[in-house]
């Protein structure tokens, strides 16, 4: 897949395609069907396959004091979208110029004079253009204007009839659901970073831990997980790559000083040096939440139960020991969805 930062000056292999427009922040199984959608009318029409998104989210832009919310880093949106068998991906560079564009410059000066695009796709709810004015219905009229269709998918209802949404898969992390949010995502929701150097208090304790910074990614519930993690091999040969068990802490440990919210993961029969590597985390079930215990011994304890639920938890799964084949196949998600 080839990475462009800007809509100016492409190739002309990459213009004349199928492009999908949104945030795509999660690409959940709404925004799936999306892309699956594009990559069928791009095969169809033997066209390239692209997807339009915007870096950063413009919600960091336009509201810049909102809490965390993030659902996936550029880096790991960029990985999913190109699990989806896409040819190029356009991250725009979302600032203030981008912000102030009308629909109808959008129209004109991104699709039609950009990236001379033959099709777009976007979900039934799509808005663009400055102050979100922009709809389908307009996004249809400049495509008759400047010769490109336009295809609006139908929103994809989850259980209990509404809509697949990162707005539903944020909730359902907050209130400690990963599950849940897995079955909204098509895939367990993970942490991904740079392990850094802690207090070293779980090693004391017998739990030594890789720990990972939550930075701008949801704080999802504070609490205790069962987990699978690997280090990231996105630029190697997957083949043999294990996904350890593991148990895992996210919050501040309020049994110590107070600090930035950290996500602490103990990896069950491991043994070696995780420090300044890239460590992928799938958070895989919610075991309890965060508390102050009695005494050291007493966390001790806990942490040993925690350990034996988390291994009961993760022995129902076959993982294989080995990387997925698709990052959408751990909680069989179909990728086209009913578009």
């Amino acid at each position: 897949m080839r990475l462009y930062r800007h809509y100016e000056h492409i190739p002309d292999s990459d213009r004349g395609g199928v492009v999908a427009i949104g945030s795509f922040d999660g690409v959940h199984r709404g925004h799936q069907a999306v892309i699956g959608k594009t990559r069928r009318l791009a095969q169809e029409f033997e066209a390239p396959a692209a997807v339009i998104t915007f870096e950063p989210h413009p919600r960091r832009v336009l509201q810049p004091d909102l809490p965390p919310f993030l659902l996936t880093t550029f880096r790991v949106k960029t990985r999913l979208i190109q699990a989806l068998g896409i040819d190029s991906l356009f991250a725009l560079t979302f600032n203030q110029r981008l912000a102030k564009l009308t629909a109808e410059e959008f129209g004109h000066n991104v699709l039609a004079e950009g990236l001379a695009v033959r099709h777009v796709v976007v979900g039934d709810d799509f808005r663009f253009g400055s102050q979100r004015k922009g709809d389908t219905a307009l996004l249809t009229q400049l495509g008759r204007q400047y010769g490109f269709g336009v295809t609006a998918v139908r929103s994809i209802m989850a259980a209990g009839q509404e809509p697949y949404s990162s707005t539903q898969v944020r909730q359902q992390l907050k209130q400690g659901k990963p599950t849940r949010a897995a079955l909204l995502l098509g895939r367990y929701w993970e942490i991904e970073g740079r392990v850094l150097h802690g207090a070293k208090r779980g090693r004391g304790l017998g739990y030594p831990t890789a720990n990972i910074g939550l930075g701008e990614i949801l704080q999802p519930a504070f609490g205790v997980y069962a987990v699978r993690a690997a280090l990231d091999l996105a630029t190697h040969d997957h083949m043999g790559q294990r996904w350890l068990a593991g148990v895992a802490n996210i919050g501040i440990s309020p049994m110590f000083d107070p600090r930035e919210p950290l996500l602490e993961v103990h990896l069950f029969d491991f043994d070696g040096d995780l420090y300044g590597k890239h460590l992928r985390v799938a958070l895989v079930d919610y075991l309890r939440e965060e508390r102050v215990f009695d005494s050291v011994d007493a966390l001790r304890r806990q942490m040993d139960e925690d350990s034996n639920r988390a291994k009961v938890t993760l022995a129902w799964e076959d993982w294989d020991n080995a990387w997925p084949a698709s990052p959408f196949m751990a909680v069989g998600a179909e990728t086209g969805g009913n578009a």
